[in-house]
């Protein structure tokens, strides 16, 4: 099961704390969720520690790499390419996601690819 973390504490822009009563990452957790098809469960995480940034994800499964991302608006095309983007890392054995298969609209959201815990580091 691929699980996007949506961190519910970031701010909204890097000006804005909130949009009206709302942090970016609930706005930004809700269009994820509404936007998420099957495969794909989607957690609200308080504070992924990105907070030199805003509306941060990251996407994991077991098995696979993690990515974290950041710097998203939090909209509904936003939440539509992470959420593109988690449908090709689930297909696929390793998670490790072709530069070709990448939506648009994550390109420049990287912050990190983090490798896989293994079985003998338990």
């Amino acid at each position: 099961m691929t699980t996007i973390l949506v961190c519910d504490t970031c701010r909204y822009s890097k000006a804005e704390k909130l949009h009206g009563e709302q942090t970016g990452g609930e706005i930004l957790a809700e269009l994820v969720e509404k936007a998420a098809g099957s495969g794909i469960r989607v957690r609200r995480q308080s504070c992924l520690m990105g907070c030199n940034n805003h509306c941060n994800v990251a996407i994991r499964a077991k098995g696979k790499v993690t990515y974290v991302m950041d710097r998203f608006k939090p909209n509904a095309d936003s939440a539509a390419a992470i959420t593109d983007f988690a449908a090709e890392f689930t297909k696929l054995e390793n998670g490790r996601v072709p530069l070709r298969n990448w939506p648009e609209g994550v390109k420049g959201h990287f912050v990190s690819r983090v490798p896989p815990i293994e079985d003998d580091e338990k």
